[in-house]
């Protein structure tokens, strides 16, 4: 009697299984427009009011720490991220030796440079995770804020379906106080200071994380990224809440803090400067020391005479 074939199955087999049927169970639980309120738009709307009822009835104060607690739940991704950029901005100069050395066969390159991303530790989506973990967050956000500040009577006893039973009644908390300096935060700001502060802000953020040793090829690219995201964001928020601006705003501020930590100014301040600074400062040494010398020999000459 033939024997049947033997099937070898490992554990990523009986993982992604898993992972497949576990989805499709919830799927047919609730719909996608139910999940996304579950999991984004009301633990985000319920943490706001939590905040705003228990921090002075500040919305934008409630905004400042929901940013902050954000950054909290996300840095060990953004840590991350920042690490790969910095480990692939150490990887420039080997990976021009690489060119030169394999520059026509196309192949071994390749292999090469894979090799070399292994050495060091960097992942081709080590910066995908925490972008992608940005959005959702980005849409919820946004709805929450012109939910919570909407004067729409039937948009706010919609918005009392998604509160938490623990929470206080939204009787109690409307009607919701709106202003910061100039800014009512449920409009767009009148007179575009936050457009073009998140802009210059993440622009600044991009620059930062520019690599200054790469080629001419990626440095065009690099250029052309850190200026077209700026100015689509800018352009976004011609039109959003101003509520949503002022989280860009402080959630740019604390990334930059967090990238400076990690890999300084990058490419945001210009490298010739800096590398002038250094030589003006290793010349004056040397001068001194001279100086010192002369001056030291004269002592001993008018003390010997």
């Amino acid at each position: 009697m033939p024997s049947l074939p033997q099937f070898k199955l490992d554990a990523k087999f009986f993982k992604w299984v898993a992972i497949i049927t576990l989805a499709v169970f919830l799927l047919n639980m609730k719909s996608l427009g139910e999940w996304w309120n579950l999991l984004f738009f009301e633990p985000m709307l319920n943490s706001l009011l939590l905040i705003y009822r228990y921090l002075g009835h500040s919305f934008a104060l409630s905004i400042l720490v929901f940013t902050v607690l954000i950054k909290l739940l996300t840095l060990p991704m953004t840590r991350k991220q920042m690490e790969t950029t910095k480990k692939t901005q150490e990887m420039q100069p080997r990976l021009e030796e690489l060119k030169k050395k394999y520059g026509n066969d196309q192949e071994r390159m390749s292999q090469e440079q894979v090799k070399l991303m292994r050495e060091l530790g960097i992942s081709p989506t080590g910066c995908i995770g925490p972008m992608l973990i940005q959005f959702p967050i980005w849409i919820g956000l946004y709805n929450s804020v012109l939910r919570i500040l909407s004067n729409n009577p039937a948009q706010l006893f919609e918005l009392g379906k998604h509160v938490y039973p623990f929470l206080p009644q939204l009787s109690k908390l409307v009607p919701f106080q709106s202003r910061f300096l100039w800014l009512d935060l449920a409009l767009p700001d009148p007179y575009y200071v936050m457009p073009i502060l998140v802009a210059a802000l993440m622009w600044a953020q991009q620059k930062m994380m520019a690599s200054p040793t790469a080629d001419a090829q990626q440095q065009q690219m690099n250029q052309s990224m850190g200026l077209m995201m700026p100015l689509m964001f800018g352009f976004f928020m011609y039109s959003a809440p101003s509520g949503v601006a002022l989280y860009f705003v402080i959630s740019n501020i604390l990334s930059i803090v967090q990238q400076y930590f990690t890999t300084g100014w990058g490419g945001l301040l210009p490298k010739k400067a800096s590398a002038n600074a250094g030589a003006a400062r290793n010349n004056a040494s040397p001068a001194s020391n001279s100086k010192g010398k002369s001056d030291g020999s004269k002592s001993q000459k008018k003390h010997s005479g």
